[in-house]
């Protein structure tokens, strides 16, 4: 739903109003779709709703890291994203295997802006082959579908 140059979706508003080109993009692929600022806040509610939003935050949060210079910020925002999304003790830890763990935890001895890469990857993978499909077949995708693509003319046979 359209409301003041911004749109409602899953009770939520955002800033960002996609395109029709865009939004039928994101279909084509998992790419397009995360590539696209729109995409990714609408992915990122889909997210809120089967309870991974993590995934979607700590990914950004690895892309926000890679656009530093400053010794002194990555050090301080890898050792945020190790507290926040890598730390057992972190309520919005991401799912990594042991070995992507063992990495990250000799990397943050001396961190960098690709300190979280191997992790990045896997979260990246995850959400491609498991989340992506859901969230083509749900609610929230076909609503903003259905917004910019009128129905089809049903045809009549005489």
């Amino acid at each position: 739903m359209r409301t003041g140059g911004c749109w409602l979706g899953a009770g939520r508003w955002f800033s960002l109003k996609p395109t029709p080109d865009e939004v039928q993009g994101w279909a084509q692929s998992f790419d397009k779709l995360m590539k696209n600022p729109a995409g990714r806040n609408v992915f990122r509610e889909f997210l809120r709703t089967e309870y991974s939003e993590e995934n979607m935050l700590f990914w950004l949060a690895c892309e926000e890291l890679k656009s530093e210079c400053s010794k002194h910020t990555i050090d301080e925002k890898a050792r945020m994203i190790y507290e926040d999304y890598i730390s057992i003790l972190s309520p919005k830890e991401v799912s990594l295997d042991s070995r992507v763990r063992e990495v990250i935890n000799k990397k943050m001895q001396e961190p960098s802006t690709h300190t979280f890469d191997d992790a990045q990857l896997q979260i990246y993978t995850l959400m491609h082959r498991d989340s992506y499909p859901r969230f083509l077949n749900s609610a929230i995708y076909k609503a903003l579908l259905s917004l910019h693509i009128p129905p089809s003319p049903s045809t009549s046979t005489s």
